[in-house]
């Protein structure tokens, strides 16, 4: 896809001739023929790159930059000008504009002068992209001698390698202390990578965990990299263990063991170093029993044990928990704390929490919304 740059300047003649230049270098090219078209056209498209012209009628170039940025637009502007001095060029740059060049423009400066700006531009853009991916990891909220003990577990048990795995119901933050032993650990420089065991095909397990070469099956069409190699270095999260089949077991046994994968449809042996955390909301010592899960895995994965209990065991926990959650969601919403009345705190911590945290996230930011200035005891009997 070409890169797109839009020239603003009000001589029709600069317009022209430093179009044919770029067009030839293969960009897309916008003219805008005064500042105030100029900054129109930048409300409604995307610029990789802008060349600004200063003196202008109805608009200069610095309050086009001007506005610009203060509209939130994050195009690289190159400012030209025929009546440049450094001091032109220094309010230019402080201003926000990537660089200043004088006309006529030297054609070999302005062209590196467009792919430098345009790589800044990428670099933004990706590092953006990056930030968004970053998962926040939030604290443990709870002051309870169940958390307690799973914080300290932690804090043991993180600086190490030993693998570990996780139970507790559904929704109680089985993936949050997965995260936190991640954050905590050695290897928090490296990726965590996360599989939902329960959400993947038995069928398709395997190339998840160990990737596949091309060919090996029939949508096989290009080689794939698995979550084993994914995490390298780092850490693999495998979710809701419990589901998984037999046959993908085994290998993950195997993987355990020798510190080796091999790719579904290869032959070639690929070493990694993966510390493994394992959760699951299902008895493994009965499915053990009932056939459904292996031992020999269970005794690999389960070196450290770590039981997060359900919210109905913790209810003195729930008055922090919606603290955290009101602030949370107000964030979320870019609008103030809603306050809440003792009465309807005391109202949740009656409820029977089958869904634990998950389901009072839930019902503290339905109750949000469903309430007036501050959430009652009547809102949570009505709404929770």
């Amino acid at each position: 896809m070409p890169k797109k740059i839009l020239i603003i300047d009000d001589e029709a003649a600069i317009r022209h001739t430093l179009r044919d230049i770029l067009e030839y270098e293969k960009y897309e090219i916008d003219e805008a023929k005064d500042g105030q078209q100029g900054l129109d056209m930048l409300l409604i498209n995307n610029y990789d790159v802008v060349l600004c012209d200063i003196k202008m009628p109805k608009m200069d170039g610095i309050e086009v930059l001007q506005k610009s940025t203060e509209l939130g637009r994050e195009n690289a502007f190159i400012m030209i000008s025929a009546h440049g001095n450094i001091e032109t060029a220094v309010e230019c740059t402080k201003k926000g504009a990537f660089d200043f060049i004088e006309k006529p423009p030297d054609l070999n400066r302005l062209l590196v002068t467009i792919r430098n700006a345009m790589e800044k531009t990428k670099l933004v853009t990706e590092t953006k992209t990056l930030k968004k991916k970053v998962p926040k990891t939030i604290d443990i909220i709870g002051d309870s001698q169940a958390i307690h003990d799973v914080k300290e577990t932690i804090e043991k048990v993180a600086p190490t390698d030993a693998r570990v795995m996780i139970t507790g119901p559904n929704g109680s933050g089985k993936e949050l202390v997965a995260k936190w032993l991640h954050e905590k650990s050695e290897r928090s420089a490296h990726l965590l990578v996360e599989v939902n065991c329960a959400a993947i095909p038995s069928e398709l397990i395997e190339s998840e965990l160990f990737g596949h070469e091309k060919g090996s099956f029939t949508s096989a069409i290009k080689q794939r990299i698995g979550k084993f190699e994914l995490a390298d270095k780092g850490t693999l999260f495998l979710d809701e263990i419990g589901d998984m089949s037999l046959s993908a077991q085994a290998k993950v046994l195997r993987a355990l063991q020798e510190h080796k994968i091999t790719r579904v449809g290869g032959d070639k042996e690929i070493k990694v170093d993966v510390r493994v955390v394992a959760a699951t909301n299902k008895n493994l010592k009965e499915e053990i029993k009932n056939g459904n899960f292996r031992e020999d895995l269970y005794h690999r994965l389960g070196v450290i044990l770590i039981k997060v209990p359900p919210l109905n065991e913790r209810k003195d926990d729930i008055p922090l928990l919606i603290e955290h959650f009101l602030e949370q969601i107000a964030n979320d919403y870019g609008e103030p704390k809603k306050k809440i009345d003792s009465a309807a705190v005391k109202e949740l911590q009656k409820n029977e929490w089958t869904g634990n945290i998950r389901e009072l996230r839930n019902v503290i930011e339905r109750l949000i919304i469903m309430s007036g200035k501050s959430i009652t005891a009547d809102d949570v009997k009505k709404h929770a």
